[in-house]
């Protein structure tokens, strides 16, 4: 810019020739994954298969009167089959948290990207919306060709179709994980009736619309783009992981060929599949990449073009760096998966888990919280006695009427003056009120005393510490 007389002029500037101007981001294209069989896509449609069967039926499943697994928050309950848990378990959950990421950090110091290949939410629906895919509109050369043609019947059919069947797989997955916290039954009967809750239609619509999203559009933008775990991956990998790795010694130098052709090249025939199948649209040829999730649907290709080809299988497989440059062999391997990481790792989780189960089985039946009567601090009574009124939450985390006693202790001459007994029923919690006495005599001050409650029916004996409060 120059001045004149004050008044400012804009002088335009033009990039030289020799310049380029470079995006701040890559326009994305459609990614369509060709269809492959083999011994690890076999792998991943078990998996599949498995957590789907788990996660929609286990809603069905019915304990006792109750529904096995449900997460009641109105009643702050969760039922998992025998076990009632109440929010003061939360060390429960925190336990549960841990041993989920130590295990994430475990496989992946073994195996690499094995949830994100193989159990991975995205990963399986994403696998589900394209096998839904492939059947209505074929396999990828079909695909391309539709999405390319010009518009007609067939292809809005085939569209409209497919995109019903997503919305209807989407709408069932929503309804499905609301049914883990409203019993399935209700919240059928409730959506037959239209009368389901506004929180209810809000929480099927959105996990509804975030499967039919994630899964249908999204797909490995997901993986490459939103997912932190591709970020901080390479943290937990070392030259004895196994992952997905192409022999470059064997396969380069590349290039076409017949079958039974002689031929200098190298075992790779440049076919391209690798990339074709690739659910991320990487070339696992240019080395390990943190948009690779470790499905192994390459070295599934791969093996098959080496079996077409007669050449030996595994020029794309699951191996370690080390393996690979130094030609070990497939007990050295497994003799190296064992290193001290893996094994603190294992001896961590192992120790994390058993703790868990033991404290689950030895937990008491049932849990106590003691709360003083702020309304009432201390008070004279009848026969010069000085009275503290308690309230305590008895929570019943069996599946049947139980009966308590209560009692207290730690001063001398302290009296319980209300009904010892109580009962709560069958996965209840009960607010009981206790009133608690000492001589009106006795020296003002705080002082430490304790409540046992007693399980009548079996259970144990719950002790809870309190104060008695003496005024000036």
């Amino acid at each position: 810019m120059s001045s004149t007389d004050g008044a400012r002029k804009v002088v335009p500037i033009h990039p030289q020739d020799d310049e380029q101007l470079v995006p701040l981001f890559a326009a994305h294209s459609k990614v369509y994954p060709r269809s492959v069989q083999g011994v690890f896509a076999r792998w991943r449609w078990g998996v599949v298969l498995l957590t789907q069967l788990v996660f929609y039926g286990l809603p069905w499943l019915t304990w006792g009167q109750r529904q096995a697994v449900l997460f009641d928050l109105g009643a702050r309950r969760f039922f998992l089959f025998d076990v009632v848990l109440y929010p003061q378990d939360f060390i429960y959950l925190t336990g549960l948290l841990v041993i989920a990421a130590l295990s994430l950090f475990l496989f992946t110091a073994v195996a690499g990207r094995l949830w994100c290949g193989y159990a991975c939410p995205q990963t399986v629906y994403t696998e589900l919306f394209l096998w839904i895919e492939r059947k209505v509109e074929g396999d990828r050369s079909a695909r391309l060709r539709l999405d390319g043609g010009r518009f007609s019947l067939e292809k809005l059919v085939k569209k409209w179709f497919k995109h019903v069947l997503w919305a209807m797989v989407s709408l069932w997955t929503g309804f499905t994980f609301v049914a883990y916290f409203t019993p399935i039954r209700e919240l059928g009967l409730a959506f037959l009736q239209t009368r389901m809750s506004a929180w209810e239609v809000f929480w099927v619509v959105f996990y509804a619309l975030a499967t039919y999203g994630n899964a249908g559009f999204m797909r490995e933008q997901v993986c490459k783009y939103m997912c932190p775990y591709a970020r901080f991956q390479s943290a937990m990998f070392d030259k004895d992981t196994l992952i997905v790795t192409y022999d470059t010694k064997r396969g380069e130098p590349r290039g076409a060929r017949s079958k039974h052709e002689a031929t200098s090249l190298g075992a790779c025939v440049d076919c391209s599949l690798c990339v074709q199948v690739c659910p991320t649209d990487i070339d696992i040829r240019q080395g390990l990449q943190y948009e690779c999730i470790g499905c192994g649907a390459c070295a599934d290709v791969c093996n098959g073009v080496m079996d077409k080809m007669g050449y030996a299988r595994g020029l794309i497989k699951y191996t370690t760096p080390n393996a690979i440059h130094q030609g070990w062999r497939r007990a050295q391997i497994l003799r190296r998966i064992w290193r001290p990481r893996v094994l603190i790792y294992s001896a961590v989780l192992l120790a994390i888990t058993a703790g868990m189960f033991v404290s689950l089985a030895l937990r008491a039946p049932f849990k106590v919280d003691v709360v003083r009567d702020r309304g009432v601090m201390a008070r004279l009574v009848a026969g010069g006695m000085l009275e503290n009124v308690y309230r305590l939450q008895v929570m019943n985390a069996t599946e049947s009427l139980q009966h308590y006693r209560l009692e207290a202790q730690g001063l001398p001459g302290l009296v319980l003056a209300s009904d010892p007994l109580t009962e709560v029923g069958a996965a209840q919690s009960r607010w009981v009120s206790v009133r608690l006495q000492l001589p009106a005599d006795t020296p003002a001050g705080s002082y430490p005393m304790q409540f046992n409650i007693t399980a009548l029916d079996g259970g144990g004996v719950v002790h809870e510490k309190s104060v008695f409060l003496v005024p000036r």
